[in-house]
Formats: structure tokens, C-alpha cells, sequence
């Protein structure tokens, strides 16, 4: 079991179950989400994750896809592809232990930053994942 939040605490989640496609994503649209040069995320079953305090504001950030942040402190929490409506990404920064999520690969690596230097030896997916 996971547990996480927002920066403010209005928002708490627990994700239940395995955590599956740990990643550092280097796209645009996760960029300007989350103000940072990429952003981590792991995958769980949407049934699989619930909100224990306060929930999420949601709104879509592109044709394909909808966020979720917190409404109080803004702080990015979820992604979720409407393609997959079964799964749902979590921001592993905000686990209480973000340590227990690594990422395993970085994917939409072609539109990472030029200033941002690598050096972890993770794999590097150029678009998005395909499995």
C-alpha cells in the first residue's frame, strides 16, 4: 500500500496493489502540468486507488488525457489517459515515500530539455510507451 498527498494535505490518496510503469516523463504537456523539467509518475488500477482526504480537481489537458491537482495548493497528482480509463498515473513525488516507486525508464525522452543531463542509465523511450 502507497500513501501520498498534495503539499497542503487537502488532498490524501492511498494506491493499493503493484504499482506498474514507474517513469521520469519528459513531455511538454508534463512540463508546463507540473512547472518542472520532467516528472515521475507510477501507474495503478483506477480501482485500486483511493482518496482518503479531500479529492482532486480534474480537468483535461488535452484530447487524449485529464489531470488531477489539487484545487487549495495546485500541487499535480494524477494523469490519466482516457484511452485507459482502467489505469490511472500518480506523481511519485507525492508519496509519503517516494523512494518506494524508482522510475524505470524515462518516456517522450526526444522532448527532454537540452540542459537537463542524464546520467541515472535508465532506459530512454523516445515517444510513449507501446506496451
Amino acid at each position: 500500500m502507497l500513501e501520498g498527498g498534495c503539499f497542503c494535505g487537502a488532498v490524501r490518496y492511498v494506491a493499493e496493489g503493484a504499482p506498474f510503469h514507474p517513469t521520469i516523463c519528459h513531455c511538454a504537456d508534463c512540463r508546463r502540468a507540473a512547472g518542472a523539467p520532467c516528472v515521475a509518475w507510477f501507474s495503478v488500477a483506477m480501482a485500486r486507488l483511493r482518496f482518503t482526504r479531500g479529492r482532486p480537481r480534474f480537468f483535461a489537458s488535452s484530447a487524449k488525457a485529464e489531470r488531477g491537482f489539487c484545487a487549495d495548493c495546485g500541487t499535480t497528482l494524477t494523469w490519466r489517459g482516457l484511452a485507459t480509463p482502467e489505469e490511472i498515473d500518480v506523481t511519485i513525488a507525492s508519496l509519503d515515500e517516494p523512494e518506494a516507486v524508482p522510475p524505470a525508464d524515462h518516456t517522450q525522452a526526444a522532448g527532454r530539455l537540452s540542459w537537463l543531463a542524464l546520467a541515472d542509465g535508465l532506459p530512454r523511450i523516445p515517444g510513449w510507451r507501446t506496451e
